[in-house]
């Protein structure tokens, strides 16, 4: 079974105000973060104690040399949230492709032969996600010590099971459908079934969750920094940034308010995103337009 993308497709995602404008603010962030020493006005960890809890510069006592203010230890807000989102780009490009990989192939193996081998990784799946999602990624933090790689290590390894559990359930539906048993039929070997008949199926499914893990890969890592045991206090996070907020939220909220915002701008962007693509990749609505 393959699949042919019409372009009239593309061209009504193309209209689609949502996604367009998920998917150039996702693109713009990525550009921000490879510009991010170009951009920032200042160095993120450099303190002005004589200029501290600025406001923006369009508010009453605001300065174009801090363009979004400062927070209480007189960095700039504007060079840190730029340089938060190397961090937040990375995360959500590399982890949710990890969790992806490590859980679509578990889920292929236990979906496609039954027997002790599902079993066994139906059992583990329900082991692994009776733990707290946050609390199972501190514990492996505390185990693997601050650092990036450590940071999406955790994400992975916490993530990994909604992926198998999902995708599973997709392959034990395809491997019922009638092209799959005449694949089988014709002598195709379960390496040419899987990639040509049931990788095709799991697609939709498959982009939704990863738009979804971006959200939570970016919460995620802002709730391990927010904790103090992300990649550590010298480099400047929206996680961070919201710890050191909430202690002049009260006399300057802004340090607090605009990473939050960023991060919610960011989740909706994803999730508007994965909508979309999910749609573009339907392979039922594909058969069902002729395209397929």
């Amino acid at each position: 079974m393959s699949i042919r993308l019409p372009s009239s497709l593309w061209r009504r995602l193309m209209r689609k105000r949502s996604f367009c404008l998920s998917a150039g603010f996702l693109l713009l962030l990525a550009l921000v973060a490879v510009l991010a020493p170009m951009l920032a006005p200042h160095a993120p960890n450099d303190q002005n104690l004589l200029e501290v809890l600025l406001p923006p510069f369009w508010a009453d006592g605001g300065s174009l040399d801090y363009p979004l203010g400062t927070d209480g230890l007189g960095q700039c807000v504007l060079s840190r949230l730029l340089y938060g989102t190397r961090i937040v780009v990375v995360i959500a490009i590399t982890a949710p492709v990890g969790a992806a990989l490590l859980g679509c192939v578990l889920a292929l193996l236990g979906g496609y032969h039954s027997g002790w081998l599902n079993w066994a990784i139906d059992r583990f799946v329900d082991i692994w996600l009776s733990f707290p999602s946050v609390l199972l990624a501190l514990i492996l933090m505390v185990a693997l010590s601050p650092g990036l790689q450590n940071v999406i290590l955790a994400i992975i390894f916490v993530d990994w099971a909604r992926f198998c559990r999902v995708i599973k359930a997709e392959v034990l539906v395809i491997r019922r459908r009638e092209y799959v048993a005449a694949a089988r039929i014709s002598g195709a070997s379960i390496y040419g079934v899987i990639k040509r008949e049931v990788l095709p199926g799991i697609v939709p499914s498959l982009i939704a969750l990863m738009a979804l893990e971006i959200s939570i890969a970016v919460v995620a890592e802002s709730v391990l920094s927010f904790a103090g045991m992300s990649v550590g206090p010298g480099t400047p996070t929206w996680g961070a940034m919201i710890s050191d907020g909430l202690g002049s939220m009260y006399s300057s909220p802004y340090p607090l308010l605009l990473p939050v915002l960023m991060m919610i701008l960011t989740v909706l962007a994803a999730t508007f995103l994965g909508q979309g693509l999910s749609e573009a990749t339907d392979v039922r609505a594909l058969e069902r337009s002729g395209a397929a």
